[in-house]
């Protein structure tokens, strides 16, 4: 499919047309420091940034995890994960997490472009692709990872009033992350990180 106009016009001139070389060893820092160093190289991932087309509008897609996986379970996250070897690039490796996860077609999706990588405390160094998708079906969650699926008007996660503050301890240490909160859902960490990157690069704002 292609991008409709509007977002195309939006979009296009602020994305990476290619997926970023991914940086690695001194370049690297990650979004919170962990208590010990890493002693493997980073895992590379990419994240599905789903800009759905609706009749109201755009909207953004979010998945909420199962309560029963073993990591970061029952939190907010956009769809994807680990870039395999078979996948051909970042975008093939989010548009596969995409379809296992809520059913998304490759087909109902036009890749827009790419944000710079995005190096986390668990040591995953996430590329995110974004999309616009319009959706020939509902999304419907795989309840082997996927809890629900809700969406956020794109006009709230492009306004900066949306965001607040989540703060968190790990090992005696405090810091935070970005914070959403939208209909009985808690967007933080990662995803909430991200979201607001999104948001700066499509206003031409520097992240704070």
């Amino acid at each position: 499919m292609a991008p409709s106009p509007e977002i195309a016009q939006m979009l296009l001139p602020r994305l990476l047309a290619e997926p970023p070389q991914l940086p690695h060893g001194r370049d690297l820092v990650p979004d919170w420091q962990p208590l010990q160093p890493f002693e493997r190289p980073p895992v590379p991932a990419a994240v599905l940034i789903a800009l759905v087309r609706r009749p109201e509008g755009h909207t953004v897609l979010y998945t909420e995890r199962s309560p029963d996986l073993r990591a970061h379970s029952g939190q907010v996250a956009f769809p994807g994960g680990k870039i395999d070897s078979t996948d051909t690039d970042a975008a093939a490796a989010a548009l596969r997490e995409a379809r296992e996860e809520v059913g998304l077609l490759a087909e109902d999706a036009s890749v827009l472009g790419y944000m710079q990588p995005y190096y986390t405390g668990t040591n995953y160094l996430i590329t995110p692709v974004v999309a616009e998708v319009d959706p020939a079906g509902p999304f419907i969650p795989n309840p082997g990872e996927v809890h629900s699926v809700f969406e956020v008007p794109l006009d709230r996660i492009l306004n900066a009033q949306s965001y607040g503050r989540f703060r968190i301890s790990r090992g005696g240490k405090e810091h935070s992350t970005w914070q959403i909160d939208h209909e009985g859902h808690v967007i933080w960490g990662i995803t909430a990180n991200l979201t607001r990157q999104f948001r700066d690069l499509v206003v031409g704002e520097v992240a704070a």
